[in-house]
């Protein structure tokens, strides 16, 4: 029975779905981006990258015009003195991993509640990912997680802002700071998003954005990395563009971990992201208009709620690539599974959990990852001992396993009333939920 009295009878039991029309995919280009796309191919070049320390003009090592112009409006959006562009926020995080030095010996702490790829970048110079337990409220790496986690061998922490939370960085900074460590920020799904009064990506040594085809930002592949420092900035450009060519002739003498990659963006990619970039503040007001609409659309009237969205940290900004939304079985009257079952079939796309804990892929349970079991077999990673056992990070396993699911429709061009269709589905499967437990 609903709250009037009426019989609620679900779509996953042959009831009529609360929703028929399609959703839509997160399409932020327009009539800008086309038009610097012409501009673009009407100059015939599109890429000016060369891979020497002296090329030929027009081309250039450090990219063309659209590439450059793209790299100065990061720095100016951000503050920062030095940008350099890549083709993907993947090839950001290995190039970050290779300017910073590191390798073979060392460790470095990553969240295992994200992609792949921030795991895998350490390991592709031979350094050993330790994996540290995430806050429940935020998704983000816990201090004190990480605190236990380091040893003599840690050098570096590679922190991602989840979902558009921004992590805890006095204190995960504090910590570097005490035991002489580098920090990697992951901005992948926080463009713009604001740690008190400082820009994510601004307070590391690196910070590294993704213009993947589904972040706020997009240019269907892209990415790039933000620094204070000059010769980090120089590195990160040498590892995207065949930097073992480019050392001698430009006389570099630190030439460790540059062999050099090609992670460099096309002219047409970046003119794309030139355009995202200057549309960036209002896509995250349309965002975080659509989160907070949703909020209070599905606050129950008594309080309490089946799904509440994660509220982000006090004081900071949050820009909501996705949002977690906080599973109350109680409430619900229902598992998880059966619960979100239920709410798909009303025509409202949820996904339970978010990234399986990464430690829990083969390539950690099985510790190989290139040839004859490298790194971990090397000489120099045989006294790290990480912890990759299931247990190892109890708050990630219950969020992924229990407590979230994730919604990835609050986004433009969807609207307010595509948020109502979400918590009204919401409400009928916890209503028809509680009938059923109801009937004899």
């Amino acid at each position: 029975m609903s709250a009037t009295g009426t019989a609620v009878r679900l779509a996953i039991d042959g009831g009529a779905p609360v929703r028929l029309r399609p959703w839509h995919d997160n399409l932020t280009t327009g009539d800008e981006e086309a038009r610097a796309v012409r501009a673009v191919m009407a100059s015939g070049y599109l890429s000016l990258f060369e891979g020497s320390h002296r090329p030929d003009p027009p081309f250039s090592f450090f990219g063309g015009p659209a590439v450059q112009a793209f790299e100065a409006a990061m720095s100016a959006y951000y503050g920062m003195p030095h940008a350099v562009s890549v083709n993907s926020a993947t090839s950001g995080l290995y190039a970050a991993i290779g300017a910073l030095g590191l390798g073979y010996g060392d460790e470095v702490i990553v969240s295992p509640f994200t992609m792949t790829a921030c795991a895998a970048a350490p390991l592709i110079y031979g350094a050993i990912p330790v994996f540290a337990d995430v806050e429940a409220d935020s998704g983000c790496l816990d201090p004190g997680a990480v605190e236990a986690r380091i040893t003599p061998r840690t050098r570096a922490i590679l922190v991602v802002h989840q979902f558009g939370i921004p992590a805890d960085m006095d204190a995960l900074l504090d910590l570097a700071r005490r035991h002489g460590l580098r920090v990697i920020e992951d901005c992948a799904q926080a463009h713009g998003a604001r740690y008190r009064d400082r820009l994510v990506g601004t307070m590391g040594d690196i910070g590294v954005f993704s213009f993947n085809v589904n972040k706020t930002a997009q240019s269907g592949e892209g990415g790039c990395c933000l620094t204070r420092d000059p010769d980090l900035a120089y590195r990160l450009q040498l590892i995207r563009n065949h930097g073992e060519a480019v050392v001698g002739p430009a006389g570099y003498a630190d030439i460790a971990n540059i062999v050099g990659f090609n992670y460099r963006m096309t002219e047409l990619a970046a003119a794309v992201a030139l355009e995202q970039v200057k549309k960036l503040d209002q896509l995250n007001a349309r965002r975080l208009a659509l989160v907070e609409h949703l909020r209070r659309a599905l606050a129950g009237q008594d309080g309490a709620a089946p799904l509440t969205p994660l509220v982000g940290r006090a004081d900071c900004t949050s820009t909501w690539y996705l949002l977690p939304l906080r599973f109350d079985p109680a409430v619900a009257r229902s598992d998880r599974a059966t619960f979100v079952a239920a709410v798909r079939a009303e025509g409202v796309p949820l996904s339970e959990g978010y990234a399986q804990p990464l430690y829990l892929q083969p390539l950690y349970q099985r510790r190989h990852a290139f040839k004859h079991g490298y790194p971990w077999a090397a000489a120099e990673n045989r006294e790290s001992t990480p912890d990759y056992a299931r247990g190892s990070c109890p708050v990630v396993e219950r969020l992924h396993d229990e407590a979230i699911v994730v919604g990835e429709h609050v986004r433009p061009p969807h609207t307010e009333a595509d948020m109502d269709d979400i918590a009204r589905a919401v409400r009928k499967v916890a209503d028809g939920l509680a009938g059923r437990e109801r009937r004899p």
